[in-house]
C-alpha cells in the first residue's frame, strides 16, 4: 500500500454533496481515508465562475499511479463531471498531489501535481492533515510552503466546515 494525498474541489451543483459522494466512492480504491476541513476559495485561472469548495484527503492505495488516475477520472464521471475547458466550473475535480514520495512526469500524469505549491486551497487542507509532509521535489514541508506563499497568491476565503 502506498500513501497518497488528493485535492478535491467543486463549484457546480451541491458542492458539499459532491465532495461527500466523492469521498464515499474513493473508499473502494483508497483505504484509511482522512479528510481535511472544507474551505471556500475564489476560482483560479478562469475567475468568472462561482467560488469553490475545497478539501484534501489522505489514504492508502494498492493502485499504481496510472490506475489511480483512471479510478479518479471514473469517480469524476460518476459525480457528473463532463469535459469542459481548463480551469472551468466543475462538479468535482480530483487531483493527485502526492503518491508516496514518487516523482514522475508522463504525457498523462505529473506527480507531485505541478501547481500545488502555488495554491493555498490545496496547501491549507494538506497542512491540516499533515503539516510536516515533505514535497519530494523541493524537500520543503507543507508548513513551509504555505508560510512562504505571498498574500497576493492566496485565494482562500474561509473555512466552511470541520469535515463532512
Amino acid at each position: 500500500m502506498t500513501g497518497i494525498y488528493l485535492a478535491l474541489g467543486s463549484n457546480v451543483g451541491d458542492s458539499k454533496t459532491n465532495i461527500a459522494r466523492t469521498i464515499t466512492l474513493l473508499g473502494t480504491g483508497v483505504k484509511q481515508i482522512e479528510q481535511a476541513p472544507l474551505y471556500a476559495s475564489k476560482a483560479v485561472g478562469y475567475t468568472d465562475q462561482p467560488d469553490f469548495l475545497n478539501t484534501a484527503v489522505s489514504g492508502q492505495t494498492d493502485l499504481e499511479p496510472a490506475a489511480l488516475l483512471d479510478f479518479l477520472k471514473d469517480i469524476e464521471r460518476q459525480i457528473g463531471r463532463s469535459p469542459g475547458f481548463k480551469w472551468g466550473p466543475r462538479e468535482i475535480d480530483i487531483d493527485i498531489i502526492f503518491y508516496g514520495d514518487k516523482v514522475m512526469h508522463t504525457g498523462k500524469l505529473i506527480i507531485p501535481h505541478p501547481h500545488f505549491r502555488e495554491r493555498d486551497f490545496v496547501l491549507q487542507p494538506l497542512y491540516d492533515i499533515n503539516p510536516s509532509l515533505v514535497d519530494p521535489v523541493t524537500g520543503q514541508t507543507i508548513q513551509k510552503l504555505l508560510a512562504k506563499m505571498a498574500a497576493g497568491q492566496k485565494s482562500l476565503i474561509r473555512q466552511v466546515d470541520e469535515k463532512l
